[in-house]
């Protein structure tokens, strides 16, 4: 071949269609066969797409229709609309600020200290035997009932319970911490921490197992510590893993609603102490019949909870 001469180059292998200056190929239809089973894959995931659509999806919609409106499910016939007045009404709202203050304070304090007891307990686990004892034994509060949970805890935290017989010891008369605005939330912090860091470890422990021991080996003969180890590579190695935890309990936490609603009687009290958010949607909806309103309400909750996420969504990928 000459210098001079340019030449279209070809593929290794098998030329292509277009390289060989052939038309290109038509897709061939698909056959009976081939429709038939399309068709029974489609009518296969049918009815979750179906109950999705009735059973989220629609309502999802409804509720925000209705969130526009001043409407009582008893009387629809006289909704009134308001346009964002529900929504403007809730930034003037004492016990909704409120709600709003008190869930915070919960999710601040619940979620760094599960995320990093989830995290302690997932590594003294995956160092020792008997790891499904232990898997056991920690996810168990997750699968009691909240209602039972709660109760167990209203009585540990009780006048007589078992942590003022323990502060009696020395000397310390304790309140009934549910009855007591200064310690009714943290109350409810406790009893969160205990039964779901149970759920995290698992995750954790699930991440710790799919690091390769060859880093750990490679780290070991380059004089590593123990210390260095856990920082430089399983924390980073777990970033994801963490990401994970921290979003569902982030969401777990602005939601929480059975364990305030049993300590307190439904009612958010001592003084509003353990009003969240979630509960007091529950009172504005289903006891003052303001289902606008809780519409509202509700949404405002979920967009917090979306920026959030995505404020962590953010924070993790500049530290990758």
């Amino acid at each position: 071949m000459s210098m001079g001469t340019s030449e279209t180059p070809t593929l290794i292998g098998r030329p292509s269609v277009e390289a060989a200056g052939m038309p290109p190929r038509k897709r061939k239809p698909l056959g009976r066969n081939q429709k038939d089973e399309a068709l029974a894959g489609y009518l296969f995931v049918l009815p979750a797409i179906a109950s999705l659509v009735v059973f989220l999806l629609g309502p999802i919609l409804v509720a925000f229709y209705i969130s526009f409106f001043n409407f009582n499910f008893l009387d629809p016939e006289n909704a009134k609309f308001v346009g964002l007045a529900n929504y403007w009404h809730l930034f003037h709202d004492p016990q909704f600020l409120r709600a709003l203050w008190n869930t915070t304070l919960y999710s601040l304090g619940v979620v760094p200290t599960q995320t990093v007891l989830a995290l302690f307990l997932a590594l003294i686990v995956n160092q020792i035997r008997g790891k499904t004892f232990f898997r056991v034994a920690y996810y168990l509060p997750q699968v009691t009932s909240t209602i039972a949970v709660s109760v167990m805890f209203i009585f540990i935290f009780s006048q007589q319970g078992l942590l003022n017989q323990f502060l009696h010891l020395f000397g310390i008369q304790g309140p009934t911490y549910t009855n007591d605005p200064k310690f009714a939330l943290a109350s409810l912090m406790v009893m969160a921490i205990w039964s779901t860091s149970g759920q995290f470890m698992m995750i954790y422990l699930a991440g710790l197992q799919d690091i390769p021991d060859e880093i750990y080996e490679a780290a070991a003969l380059d004089g590593a510590s123990g210390w260095r180890m856990l920082r430089y590579i399983t924390i980073p190695s777990l970033r994801r893993v963490t990401f994970f935890v921290v979003v569902m309990s982030l969401i777990g936490t602005y939601q929480v609603f059975d364990q305030a609603y049993v300590v307190s009687g439904g009612d958010g009290g001592p003084l509003n102490s353990t009003m969240t958010v979630v509960l007091d949607v529950f009172t504005k909806g289903f006891k003052t019949m303001q289902m606008g309103y809780a519409s509202a309400m509700a949404f405002v909750l979920f967009f917090i909870i979306l920026i959030l996420t995505l404020i962590q969504h953010y924070i993790m990928g500049r530290e990758k």
